[in-house]
């Protein structure tokens, strides 16, 4: 079927097409309330060794499973004084008394210096109480003895000796025990040998403390495998202990070799100093089996960390709280505070060009009506189709606006043109101008449609669902602008012209003083198309190096809002956007402390209890510790813990478990050799972490781990490089080793992927383009050469925005990966309606730069129109206060631009060039005899 006979179909039938296509709307906007958010940046996570390995972690190492933690910054004159720790203590009471944090907690969630110095005091107090009641049970025992030599002797009877006992000990002797003493007295004094006596002896004494002996045993044991003191007794005994004696014990406790604590404190603090200006507190919280992520989080994580924040306020000192609750919530509180204050400004500027471009109010309605229209119809797709809305899904809105303008104008300009000069009534001079330009919407569409679906080789699923979402839109855009916006077009005006009102307007571009700009196009295919071409190409060229070298990143710390400017300090108070506090702490946790969150880890699959295992894994410890990429700990120690780091610390402070690993390290080296499975037993005995780095399922030991932190500066890419390579040297024939991290590896990946995202679309959409128009043009026009030149254009405006993102120094991410489908698709938009009216123009004048001055003014009009509206109103992004929209902003202004430029000053050269080779006959014997004449650069105004 012809464009012309299905235009006069939609003419027929116009009233009916609006009552279907209007239902149709409504039956969109229902399924469009159904579209729910996606998990953020989760959804960009893909299958892989590393993201299965992560999952094995989370699940089974039970220090990561459903918890996540958050940072508690404490800063101060000197955070380790009395008066401060104390306070730190009392800090953590009010967390567990507020019910919104109490209730995220988990059973054991606070580590800090102050609990460290707490439970080190108690356990010095409680270990002298100890020692002290040795030494009284000893003394007891040497009166007890006493006491049985004189009544050995017959000087006193065995009640009186042990009354003297009682009167001198603070033991509080039970009937059984005296019951013990009288029975070992009455057999020493019948006792006929050396044996009886000996055992007699034995019973008066040790039987008699027997029970206090059990009681001390069960006392030491309970303190040498750690104590759980309440906080309330935690910070009664600090508040107990003068200045001196805390000094003390803060210094013992952050010595050289206690990297756990150290890690808390600034990179810059000396071990053992008493003084510093910070530290850390870690508060570990239950995310109920949530999914969690620096842009989302359960809303009980996120109100909880800002309730810890609102109780830090209210205490003395300064307490900055990051977690993934706080950054979650500011990402995405971010995003509608940019929203509701760039949304306003960029439809204040839509709606100022469309009124400049169309002047009329009912085109402008209308025209703003099918845009909203389009967007229904896609968000309502979305639904039907199960799609959820995450971040990337912000480039959909700025391409359909940015293409339903560009139809709009073309439509109504089409139509304004078929009408000027005529006696065309209102259906006629819409339908005719619908028929001009109708095939080059549905070129338009199928091309731009086409390329956006080669999107769905990518192995990132929101781009894949990126590409399909666009589609659909792009055709919903031709069906509303061809169809339904004519159709009511032509309705409105008619019942307007009934009442006398005159609905004859001037396309835009075709008179005035923008008319004489217009034709810069082509004025310079007139006077010099190889400077334009040769300018071009170096350019292009310049662009298309400096787009080998931009950088593709996935760090989430990108995505993190600004401080809003001052600017805004005078919007009203329900545009006011919040307080961003979560990039300055990023910022100072980088500067100064170890960020928890940018963890490596390997997961070591094998036999742990197989001493090549544990040799294995103590040789990644190593090579993890001298990677470049690794953070230093105050003490110059790495960052890095593992199975054999554990034991290694926990010999240090348990003396049980350390006669357990030195027995088993059979040759001094500090790794066991013999019986594992009994140091491993004994290990989870003796400190609970030791969960944190093996895997046990019903009593058999199955998997290892080795956890880094990363230097705040070190890259992703960095980072994963340095993880494999220790991976690999950890791995062998018995054992299986796996470089991941959400935060670092898993992040490079999603990295790459991006890459070949960008890569693989953005060549098969060019392949998709170029072979599309090449064929469209040949069966049309006999010339698959004009597909070529439409093309042409495209490329050109790819390189230049992507020489600009390398030279401003914007990356590749999540959403400007996305720069070069928007701008293939709206530059192979533009043109093609260049294209198109120049070959419609060919066989309608009699002069080829007639052609090319009508298709400059008229069609290059309309995309001015459309350029200008679109590049402004997304434009105003720049005002946003997330970094990553504000560059998505600037680059999909800056893409659109550089497509307009392409279409209007370069794709008229190109098309004259064409035409001189591969034109109509009459053309190119136009321009020879003009090359070829004294005339051939004639003034454009010859043609006036």
């Amino acid at each position: 079927m012809s464009i012309e006979r299905l235009v006069a179909g939609i003419s027929r039938h116009r009233r009916l097409l609006i009552v279907l296509f209007l239902a149709l709307t409504g039956g969109f906007a229902v399924s469009a309330t159904t579209v729910e958010q996606t998990e953020g940046f989760g959804g960009f996570q893909t299958e892989s060794e590393a993201s299965d390995a992560l999952n094995y972690i989370e699940g089974n190492f039970s220090a990561e499973a459903n918890a996540t933690t958050a940072q508690v910054i404490i800063r101060g004159e000197n955070v380790l004084d009395r008066e401060t720790l104390t306070e730190t203590l009392a800090y953590q009471q009010d967390l567990r008394r507020n019910e919104t944090v109490n209730a995220t907690l988990t059973d054991d969630p606070f580590g800090s210096v102050a609990n460290a110095v707490a439970v080190a005091a108690i356990q010095r107090e409680r270990g002298q109480q100890l020692r002290t009641r040795q030494q009284r049970l000893n003394e007891t025992e040497r009166e007890l003895s006493a006491a049985l030599d004189s009544i050995r002797a017959g000087d006193h009877s065995i009640e009186t000796e042990f009354a003297g006992v009682r009167a001198n000990t603070t033991v509080e002797f039970s009937d059984r025990q005296v019951e013990t003493f009288t029975d070992a007295a009455r057999s020493l004094r019948t006792a006929e040998n050396e044996s009886a006596i000996t055992a007699a002896y034995r019973q008066g004494t040790v039987g008699v403390l027997a029970p206090e002996y059990e009681r001390l045993d069960e006392r030491r044991q309970r303190l040498d495998s750690g104590l759980d003191p309440s906080l309330a007794d935690q910070r009664r005994q600090l508040s107990e202990m003068d200045d001196t004696e805390i000094e003390q014990l803060v210094s013992t406790v952050l010595d050289a070799e206690n990297n756990e604590l150290l890690s808390l404190m600034p990179s810059g603090y000396e071990p053992g100093e008493t003084e510093a200006e910070a530290t850390a507190l870690l508060v570990t919280q239950d995310t109920g089996g949530e999914y969690i992520a620096p842009d989302t989080a359960p809303d009980s994580i996120i109100d909880a960390q800002y309730e810890m924040r609102a109780i830090g306020e209210q205490r003395s000192g300064e307490y900055l709280v990051f977690g993934s609750g706080i950054t979650a919530n500011e990402i995405n509180s971010a995003i509608s505070d940019s929203l509701s204050v760039v949304g306003p400004l960029a439809l204040l500027f839509v709606m100022v060009v469309l009124t400049i471009a169309y002047r009329d109010p009912v085109d402008i309605l209308l025209g703003f009506g099918g845009i909203v229209a389009v967007l229904i119809w896609t968000i309502g797709f979305m639904g039907l189709a199960n799609i959820e809305f995450s971040q990337i899904f912000i480039a959909v809105p700025v391409l359909l606006i940015g293409l339903s303008i560009d139809y709009a104008i073309h439509v109504f300009m089409r139509g304004r043109e078929a009408r000027t000069g005529t006696e065309r009534s209102v259906e006629e001079a819409m339908f005719t101008g619908l028929a001009a330009v109708g095939f080059a919407l549905v070129l338009v569409t199928v091309t731009a449609a086409a390329g956006f679906l080669s999107n769905v080789v990518s192995p990132l699923p929101p781009i894949r669902k990126f590409g399909i979402v666009n589609a659909f839109g792009i055709v919903a855009a031709l069906c509303l602008f061809g169809v339904l916006v004519p159709a009511l077009k032509v309705e409105i005006d008619t019942a307007l012209e009934r009442h006398g009102i005159d609905r004859q307007k001037s396309a835009f571009g075709t008179s005035g003083l923008l008319e004489p700009v217009m034709r810069t196009g082509e004025i310079l295919a007139r006077r010099g198309p190889a400077v334009v071409l040769a300018v071009v190409l170096v350019i292009s060229l310049a662009g298309a190096y400096g787009g080998t070298q931009v950088d593709t990143t996935f760090d989430t710390d990108e995505f993190m809002p600004d401080e809003p400017p001052r600017w805004t300090d005078n919007l009203p108070d329900s545009l006011q956007p919040a307080e961003y506090s979560a990039k300055s702490t990023i910022e100072y946790l980088d500067e100064t402390f170890l960020r928890q969150s940018k963890q490596a880890q390997i997961l070591v699959e094998g036999d742990p209890t197989d001493p090549a295992f544990l040799e294995a894994v103590h040789t990644g410890e190593q090579r993890a510790a001298n990677t470049t990429t690794t953070a230093e700990l105050p003490n110059g120690a790495r960052a890095v813990q593992g199975p054999v780091e554990t034991m290694q610390q926990v010999a240090a402070t348990d003396a049980q478990f350390n006669e357990t690993f030195t027995a088993a390290d059979t040759d001094g080296d500090g790794v066991p050799e013999e019986n594992l499975t009994a140091v491993y037993d004994a290990l989870f005995d003796a400190d609970e972490g030791a969960a944190t780095v093996l895997h046990r399922a019903d009593g058999e030991y199955e998997s290892a781990r080795i956890i880094t932190v990363a230097n705040g500066d070190a890259t992703q890419g960095e980072i994963t490089e340095e993880m494999r390579a220790v991976a690999t040297a950890v791995e062998s024939e018995e054992t299986t080793a796996t470089a991941t991290g959400q935060q670092t590896v898993l992040n490079y990946i999603i990295e790459q992927n991006i890459l070949e995202t960008v890569v693989q679309s953005l060549l098969a959409t060019l392949l998709s383009v170029g072979l599309l128009l090449m064929v469209v043009y040949r069966l049309t026009e006999g010339s698959a050469t004009l597909g070529l030149v439409t093309t042409a254009p495209v490329v050109l405006a790819l390189s230049w925005v992507l020489g600009t993102m390398y030279v401003l120094g914007i990356g590749f991410n999540s959403i400007t990966g996305m720069i070069t489908s928007l701008t293939i698709g709206l530059g192979v938009a533009y043109s093609i309606h260049v294209s198109q009216r120049y070959r419609q123009e060919l066989d309608q004048r009699e002069s080829v730069w007639e052609a090319l001055r009508t298709t400059v003014t008229g069609t290059g009009g309309a995309l001015l129109g459309s350029a200008a509206t679109t590049a402004g109103g997304f434009g105003v992004l720049m005002l946003a206060f997330l970094p990553s929209l504000q560059q998505f902003g600037f680059i999909t202004a800056i893409s659109i631009l550089y497509a307009f430029l392409a279409s209007v000053l370069v794709l008229p050269t190109l098309l004259v060039v064409w035409t001189r080779l591969a034109g109509p006959k009459w053309a190119r014997t136009e321009l020879r005899t003009r090359a070829t004449s004294a005339e051939s650069v004639p003034d454009p105004s010859d043609d006036d």
